[in-house]
């Protein structure tokens, strides 16, 4: 990389001999430059392969974790199975009603919100987040009834999984029930490979450093991508997810699997990248037309700490989460990437249009499309450092973020965090604005 002093001496040599004009090219191309990442080399830019004619994604995620969005909570206590079914079925039709009214086009449903699945799977038990109970068969197939359902409504569904988390918390009831899967078909990894499991962030989760781990992560998107219509595949942000009271022990996975690495960090993002590649080709080796995608926090890498990096202060992916987000991007291991750019335009540590502008410069020389994740969830709340959600309901800001993202071409649509926020009293205001410039 030259850098701007050494351009400017370049140019003032140049201009010494009498070619203004030459001088004038050669600040131009040194300005138009973009900056060398101090960790990431840049990427041979791939061959542009045309996309095909696609709307812009007005997408939502539908939580399923903690019951956030869906099921209801009220229904898990149902002691009759066909009412339970009828009404977490009822509910899920009536919130794919008001998507469609809303000119949602494109639902994130997530369906393995830990180490348990919403679909009839061979390899996960059944979500608690059903019954009540992890393995108890819910009498009919969720994920199929999304699939039925949205796509009766013109909507797309991406199968949305957290690849690493085994359980939210690591309470003794939790482990009591994890250890009764022991018998069950199948049981949980918790039972079948606890040399699997760590501890992170007050949670069990799974060692991303072990090959065995990554292999049967990608079985798992490989039975879904197989078995049903999908439209897509994204996973979230959480790779190496850790606290400072509560990190992954993995010192002993790092000596058994790091050589040729002179620190874990780098070993850390390089089993990412190992993840990434592999869920990626075997997607594409099962169904090509399925997309797969990535929702990273909204920071790769901040500009004090990379020159490639953009303007910010945030917590960054590559440092915090182990994720070169932005080389699985330029390497096309991914058909889409949806940053989750969570903050409003005056946050000055990482202002919206900052972000959004630096991630399409990442995807312009790149087939990836970029949609950008909204915080629906903010708009209405008080915030002393983001009072913006709350003036004249947090139309303004919504307003300016959505106009942003339809003035950039390299932005491919806008994804809100997350489904129940459109039915809390806060949003409304909100809603009705959605309604307006989305709907039919």
């Amino acid at each position: 990389m030259i850098s701007t002093s050494r351009c400017f001496a370049l140019a003032a040599k140049v201009k010494t001999l009498g070619c203004l004009v030459a001088a004038a090219l050669l600040l131009a191309s040194c300005a138009s430059k973009p900056p060398v990442s101090l960790v990431t080399p840049v990427a041979k830019p791939l061959p542009l392969k045309p996309l095909q004619h696609q709307e812009p994604v007005r997408g939502v995620w539908l939580t399923t974790v903690s019951r956030l969005d869906w099921p209801p909570v009220a229904s898990v206590n149902i002691s009759n199975a066909a009412s339970r079914i009828r009404q977490q079925q009822a509910a899920l039709k009536h919130k794919l009603d008001n998507l469609k009214s809303l000119g949602i086009n494109t639902v994130f449903f997530q369906v393995k919100p830990d180490g348990t699945a919403l679909w009839a799977s061979k390899i996960l038990p059944w979500s608690d987040t059903l019954t009540g109970k992890i393995g108890a068969d819910p009498g009919y197939d969720p994920l199929q009834f999304m699939l039925d359902e949205a796509h009766k409504r013109g909507i797309k569904v991406h199968a949305w999984f957290n690849p690493y988390r085994v359980s939210t918390n690591t309470k003794p009831s939790t482990v009591a029930e994890l250890n009764r899967t022991l018998s069950d078909r199948p049981p949980s990894v918790f039972v079948l490979h606890r040399d699997w499991i760590r501890t992170s962030g007050e949670r069990f989760v799974l060692d991303p450093g072990i090959p065995e781990v990554r292999d049967w992560i990608t079985s798992i998107v490989a039975e879904v991508v197989s078995r049903y219509a999908v439209d897509g595949v994204q996973f979230d942000d959480y790779f190496y997810t850790e606290t400072p009271a509560s990190r992954i022990n993995d010192s002993e996975t790092f000596q058994q699997y790091g050589q040729g690495f002179a620190a874990k960090a780098d070993w850390r993002r390089n089993n990412t990248e190992q993840l990434i590649e592999q869920v990626s080709r075997t997607i594409k080796q099962l169904k090509p037309e399925v997309e797969f995608g990535v929702s990273p926090a909204g920071v790769w890498r901040n500009r004090s700490f990379d020159p490639a990096g953009s303007d910010t202060r945030g917590a960054a992916a590559y440092d915090e989460s182990f994720a070169d987000t932005r080389k699985w991007v330029q390497q096309g291991l991914l058909d889409y990437i949806a940053p989750q750019l969570y903050w409003p335009f005056a946050r000055d540590a990482a202002r919206y249009d900052v972000l959004a502008k630096w991630w399409a410069d990442v995807v312009r020389p790149t087939h990836t499309r970029l949609y950008i994740g909204v915080a629906l969830y903010k708009v209405g709340e008080f915030s002393k450092k983001e009072p913006d959600w709350t003036i004249n309901g947090g139309v303004p800001e919504l307003k300016k973020q959505l106009d942003l993202n339809e003035s950039l071409p390299q932005i491919n649509g806008t994804i809100l965090f997350r489904e129940d926020h459109l039915n809390q009293p806060q949003t409304q205001e909100a809603v009705r604005y959605l309604r307006s410039r989305w709907g039919n």
